[in-house]
């Protein structure tokens, strides 16, 4: 069986928890602690090392997937989680202050192994607050010179995460066949 491996990445409460959440086929491991930080204003428990969870596409092929925490502080975790990974979801908050400039830290911040593999991003909350566009983060990715599918998402939806995911299989190997 293959073993693969894909990152979640983003900033405190983009949806990276509930994602793997979604997503995973049996519950998910969650390191989460009380918020002690200035992250109590939006929620009252944040990723400190690591979310996991698993997904079986089929007979051949299972995903590990990992949720890295979302506070720079914790940033030591990036590094390590994304060793060996096949590449990157991005999960940006359209309600935090500034997601475009979310959008060009993380970025930055995990350039190095998007360049090595692909990413994928999936704007959340675009239904709370539809100030930033989709075409304003279309924008922002090329200017920063990255390519990749953006999608708004829910990222309670199994649908709207399993197509992130598959939009980040597909740029990294085009000639995959979708599940019937």
């Amino acid at each position: 069986m293959n073993e693969l491996k894909i990152i979640f990445a983003g900033p405190v409460g983009s949806g990276k928890t509930t994602a793997i959440a979604t997503l995973s086929d049996e519950a998910p491991v969650c390191t989460n602690q009380s918020a002690s930080d200035m992250t109590r204003v939006r929620k009252s428990e944040t990723t400190v090392a690591m979310d996991y969870g698993t997904m079986t596409l089929d007979a051949q092929e299972k995903i590990h997937l990992y949720g890295t925490p979302g506070q720079e502080r914790f940033n030591f975790m990036w590094d390590i989680l994304t060793s060996n990974g096949l590449g990157l979801v991005l999960l940006l908050d359209n309600t935090r202050r500034d997601p475009l400039n979310d959008m060009t830290f993380f970025l930055e911040s995990f350039k190095d192994y998007i360049n090595e593999t692909a990413v994928s991003i999936g704007i959340t909350q675009t239904d709370i607050v539809p100030l930033v566009k989709i075409d304003h983060y279309h924008r922002k990715m090329k200017e920063l010179g990255f390519n990749g599918a953006i999608f708004e998402v829910d990222a309670r939806s199994f649908d709207d995460m399993s197509h992130l995911v598959q939009a980040l299989l597909f740029t990294i190997d085009p000639g995959l066949e979708s599940p019937a």
